[in-house]
């Protein structure tokens, strides 16, 4: 079957709901992860959103963070944190087996600054996901990590590499983390689809007109396993809702696959 999967740092489901709905009724994927949802379980809007056809496993949080899996059928298992036996502060990572698929979507801690105890937290964060996939799953299984990693892995994921370099989302200790994580197996599917494109899928409000002066960084990623990685045939950032009116500084990212039964 062809199967759609896509990735959106919502930046508040609720201030967006009806933008959303309208994007699903466009994009329809199979399954939508979304980051930053902003609220908790219980003001998630599960109802508006069944009735566009898709049901939600939701860990939210008031105010910041929160994490969610819409799906068009429902999931056989999922998984809220690191399930390591260990507390994880923040609604950061929510895990779901959708027609068979291991979608794991996190909304990993931007760190601030280099020389910010947030920083380091980060890198931990990494670490311990490299451990969560090494602990529960095969680089063989059907399984695709996503969501606002908030790491550019190569100075074509961000509009000026040599200012850039060593800030925040681009730092080399944050490359290596994101790096010995996608060293277990992971390949990512855009850059498989767009080997050479400068393509970005984060413009911050912060920078004046970032949007349309295309100052942006390419963030949000979606990898996955080898036998995921052959089954992709497409994967695309949607710049539509980046240009709509208070829109999230995210767009979403989609890839396609042909699963077999």
């Amino acid at each position: 079957m062809t199967w759609t999967l896509a990735t959106f740092n919502i930046n508040g489901v609720r201030a967006r709901l009806e933008p959303l709905l309208s994007w699903l009724a466009q994009a329809a994927p199979d399954v939508l992860c979304l980051q930053e949802i902003k609220c908790q379980d219980d003001q998630f809007p599960q109802a508006a959103l069944a009735e566009a056809g898709y049901q939600a496993a939701v860990w939210g949080q008031k105010a910041y963070h929160g994490v969610a899996i819409l799906s068009r059928r429902p999931p056989q298992k999922v998984l809220k944190g690191f399930d390591d036996g260990q507390p994880l502060a923040e609604s950061r990572l929510i895990s779901a087996q959708v027609d068979g698929v291991w979608v794991i979507n996190t909304y990993v801690p931007q760190g601030r600054d280099p020389g910010h105890p947030a920083f380091q937290e980060k890198l931990a964060f990494l670490e311990r996901l490299g451990r969560f996939l090494r602990a529960r799953f095969q680089p063989g299984d059907r399984l695709v990590w996503l969501g606002d990693i908030n790491v550019a892995p190569q100075p074509l994921d961000v509009f000026d590499p040599e200012r850039l370099q060593g800030q925040v989302g681009f730092h080399p200790a944050e490359q290596a983390a994101l790096a010995q994580v996608t060293a277990w197996g992971l390949s990512d599917l855009f850059r498989l689809h767009h080997p050479g494109e400068k393509q970005f899928t984060f413009w911050d409000y912060r920078l004046p007109k970032s949007f349309a002066r295309n100052l942006g960084w390419r963030i949000d990623h979606l990898l996955a396993t080898a036998p995921l990685a052959q089954a992709c045939r497409a994967a695309w950032v949607d710049t539509g809702p980046r240009g709509q009116e208070k829109p999230s500084d995210h767009a979403p990212v989609l890839a396609q696959f042909e699963l077999g039964d």
